[in-house]
């Protein structure tokens, strides 16, 4: 039997899902609302209509159209946030340039997305300086200034952001389109080869702006954000979207904090200051926070924290809980716009002691609305979620990018079988929560058996003397891949703790927790610091290179 197809009528508005369409609340219910960058410059939601206007018609004059890509070299700041509306709603593609990637990767960036116009901030001229000579499509670029000073500029800059803005008017028209047309496109990071391009429409990030604004806003007390909350993002606005929630933040109509350039002293003082009730970020963040000599004096309680990008330990989730941080974890990648999953407890956990609330705040959690999250074998055949059973996580949501830019081959492998293949491992347990066990490529194959490197991690970190360790699998003639454990001391137990007692620590409670038999196995390793990706993730593809290098 055929479907009925609603037919509109000749009046009716069609309303396309388009990223200029999340401005209409804000401006409705909180014009006057503050938005900050570093607590030195401040306006109101209604300014921050007009800039967006006056951006869009101040590329239009550098001669933007519909279909061209704008890319941005920025930190984290409110001319970010104006790039993130201004540019997609004109129709023009922003490419948010990852500017922690080395000079290669980024001029192999902008000439594979083609980019058209590049804002980059004078903080970045060493790097434009490296790449502007082999720039093969960029036309115009705009100078980005927090504090003008004269100086040896790298290129001929067509304008200066704020001049720029100030020369145009702020009554651009933004025109309805397809909602599927193209609106952003970022590189990915941690890959071999060269990075991969992932594109969004307008539609796939409303619809995450509202799947992530109904998880967070229908939690019942713990990691909800709403109206009155004070939002600042730790996570790099080049890496995607970050996560979102300047969307989301924007929607309801937040006060928003943008901090600039990471510092560890300077985020505690915004949140502080500007009394930061929301944030994300990445677990080597949370730590650097907690750790810092500025940090004890600070009261942190009540600020509310979703970590992802890497699995938390229980050890650092632990320690945030002592601060009165409300932690919790969050899953999805680059591929999925991101959010998959939060992990929102139950009002009965919170009975649970901390140490048991730390074990379920540390789970990747339950699924967003609209989410189809399954775990499944090579075979595609579900497994059972009683939180045993893993396999691979796959997926399906309105939002997850439709392939990889210029890939056809890549693209096809994200979506074999019609779901998106995550390449992690995990499990689902009865009440619904989703667990991440490792990723398909970190885990150690030991005797025919799977071990999670990320458990084996979970038990390094209990030791009171570790600050940060990854645990990879390294060759081993009789096991085939063996576990070793690389340790950065915190540096009060530097000289004072080897690896033969943390060690020991490990297998100890390798045998009372149950994990594999195999983890026993594990080797230590003291260094002074872990390979990091661009994002600030643990990079081990590239520590179990380097050790294979060091064993040649």
């Amino acid at each position: 039997m055929p479907v009925k197809i609603i037919q509109s009528t000749p009046s009716a508005y069609a309303y396309p899902l388009l990223i200029k369409q999340l401005l209409h609340t804000p401006m409705a219910i909180a014009p006057q609302q503050e938005i900050t960058y570093q607590g030195k410059l401040r306006y109101s939601y209604r300014a921050l209509r007009e800039r967006i206007g006056r951006l869009a018609s101040g590329l239009a004059g550098l001669g933007v159209d519909a279909g061209q890509t704008v890319a941005v070299m920025d930190w984290d700041s409110h001319r970010y946030l104006e790039c993130f509306f201004a540019v997609p709603m004109m129709g023009a593609v922003l490419q948010t340039v990852n500017v922690r990637l080395s000079a290669e990767q980024i001029l192999y960036t902008l000439n594979h997305a083609g980019a058209d116009v590049l804002l980059v901030n004078r903080e970045f001229f060493p790097l434009l300086a490296q790449i502007a000579a082999r720039l093969e499509s960029v036309r115009h670029f705009v100078l980005i200034d927090d504090e003008p000073k004269p100086g040896d500029d790298p290129v001929n800059f067509a304008a200066e952001y704020e001049k720029l803005l100030a020369g145009a008017t702020a009554d651009y028209d933004f025109p309805d389109f397809d909602e599927n047309a193209q609106a952003t496109v970022f590189y990915t990071t941690g890959t071999t080869g060269l990075p991969k391009g992932v594109y969004f429409s307008h539609r796939q990030l409303v619809l995450h702006t509202l799947g992530l604004a109904a998880c967070v806003g229908g939690a019942s007390a713990h990691g909800r954000l709403h109206r009155e909350d004070v939002y600042m993002p730790i996570t790099p606005m080049f890496h995607v979207h970050a996560w979102g929630f300047p969307y989301v933040a924007t929607l309801l109509g937040l006060k928003q904090v943008y901090p600039g350039r990471y510092l560890p002293g300077a985020l505690l003082h915004l949140i502080d200051t500007e009394k930061v009730s929301f944030s994300h970020c990445v677990p080597s963040i949370m730590q650097m926070l907690l750790s810092h000599p500025d940090s004890g004096a600070i009261d942190l309680s009540g600020w509310k924290v979703l970590i992802g990008g890497s699995a938390m330990s229980k050890t650092l989730a632990s320690a945030a809980l002592k601060r009165g941080i409300d932690v919790l974890s969050g899953y999805g990648m680059s591929e999925t716009c991101p959010v998959l999953s939060i992990a929102h407890l139950h009002s009965d956990d919170f009975q649970a002691p901390l140490e048991q609330q730390a074990t379920l705040r540390c789970k990747t959690g339950l699924p967003l609305p609209l989410v189809d999250l399954r775990i499944v074998t090579s075979e595609m055949a579900d497994v059972a979620r009683d939180g045993v059973a893993t396999g691979e996580v796959v997926v399906r949501a309105p939002w997850l990018t439709q392939g990889y830019l210029a890939a056809p081959q890549a693209s096809a492998e994200l979506w074999a079988g019609t779901y998106l293949h995550t390449q992690d491992i995990g499990n689902i347990d009865p009440r619904g929560y989703l667990k991440i066990t490792d990723r398909i490529k970190d885990v150690i194959k030991t005797a025919g058996e799977w071990t999670s490197s990320l458990e084996l991690e979970d038990v390094v970190a209990r030791h009171e003397a570790v600050q940060e360790v990854a645990v990879i699998g390294v060759p081993d003639e009789k096991w085939g891949e063996r576990p070793l454990a690389l340790v950065v001391l915190k540096p009060d137990f530097e000289g004072k703790v080897t690896e033969h007692a943390i060690r020991n620590f490990a297998a100890h409670w390798v045998e009372r927790t149950g994990i594999s038999r195999h983890g026993v196995l594990l080797q230590v390793r003291l260094i002074k610091a872990l390979a990091k990706t661009s994002v600030g993730k643990i990079n081990k593809r590239e520590m179990r290179e380097a050790n294979e290098r060091q064993a040649l």
